[in-house]
């Protein structure tokens, strides 16, 4: 369904193509066009980029009736799939494989796990990874499991050479280290004691509030278990006392405006206490790239527009940092 900007969507057409099966692609997404393709095509496997075009897909499916008979898996990747997403998924495909799925184009496909019903808490997937993909300190030595400790994630063995015409950028996500060249497109993780990854965000958008790191798909995943946010992005302001706070740009349900309290009660469900919005900017419509990645550029410009319509005083009440 993504567009072909997407190395996700090249790499699941051309690995039905090569297989010889049928790819099914329309150029422009519509949830209701979707499902009526499934049913007349007959869609065993569809290819997802998350909450963009999931939470859309998913209630379509409660407005009409669609053959979705065929189905046997929907495969998510390169944006969040949040986990109030995915139990929706489950229930309404019991006995289909919800897959969450991790890469990029400087990385090719880096890790996968299945979606267990109930089992999801964080925004973020948490992967089984293949032998090339490792999590990195500064230096370039491993993390090791279960220490908790936080690095970037990398990968070794086939990636690109360089971005073109670009050594600056080249430089900085394909290093060397002890004979081992890696691509390291900068993303945070940590590897779990039983030796998968948990993926927690792009570091260039990470939220340093009061010397504490909060990744913004994480928020925005907790914050999507609020019935009343349909949409959301989240950026970090200026704040005298921590440097940065939380803030939250949400396109809510028709004319709902749940307050700060309401959004913090849902957030500490799932997160520490300093990790909530402390500000909230509403719109019409969350701004998305044509692959459904979040545009945080945006977002910052709407924080920066106007005043916030709502903002907390520096500790809501029952937060702990």
């Amino acid at each position: 369904i993504p567009p072909f900007i997407h190395g996700g969507s090249q790499w699941a057409v051309f690995q039905a193509l090569f297989g010889g099966g049928k790819a099914v692609v329309y150029p422009d997404f519509d949830a209701h066009a979707v499902w009526e393709a499934v049913g007349r095509h007959g869609v065993n496997v569809m290819f997802i980029t998350g909450d963009a075009m999931g939470r859309p897909m998913i209630e379509a499916l409660g407005q009409r009736d669609y053959d979705t008979s065929t189905l046997v898996s929907v495969a998510s990747s390169a944006c969040l799939f949040s986990p109030s997403i995915k139990e929706q998924f489950l229930e309404r495909f019991p006995n289909a494989v919800i897959i969450d799925a991790i890469g990029s184009s400087e990385t090719g496909f880096g890790g996968m796990a299945a979606v267990v019903k109930g089992e999801s808490h964080v925004g973020a997937p948490r992967v089984n990874a293949d032998k090339q993909t490792h999590v990195l300190r500064e230096d370039g030595t491993q993390v090791e499991p279960g220490t908790g400790e936080v690095g970037v994630l990398a990968r070794t063995g086939h990636i690109p050479l360089r971005y073109h015409n670009d050594p600056e950028k080249s430089a900085k996500t394909f290093k060397e280290f002890n004979g081992i060249r890696y691509s390291i497109p900068g993303d945070f993780a940590r590897v779990e004691a039983d030796g998968t990854i948990t993926m927690l965000g792009r570091g260039s958008v990470s939220i340093n509030t009061g010397g504490e790191k909060v990744y913004p798909e994480e928020v925005e995943a907790a914050l999507k278990a609020h019935p009343d946010v349909f949409d959301t992005v989240v950026v970090g302001v200026a704040d005298e006392r921590f440097g940065q706070r939380v803030a939250a740009v949400i396109a809510a349900r028709d004319s709902a405006r749940p307050t700060l309290g309401e959004l913090a009660d849902v957030v500490r469900k799932e997160l520490a206490g300093y990790k909530t919005p402390r500000s909230v900017w509403f719109v019409d419509e969350i701004k998305r790239s044509p692959a459904g990645k979040p545009d945080y550029r945006w977002a910052a410009s709407v924080t920066e527009s106007r005043p916030a319509d709502e903002t907390a005083d520096t500790e809501i009440k029952g937060a702990t940092r």
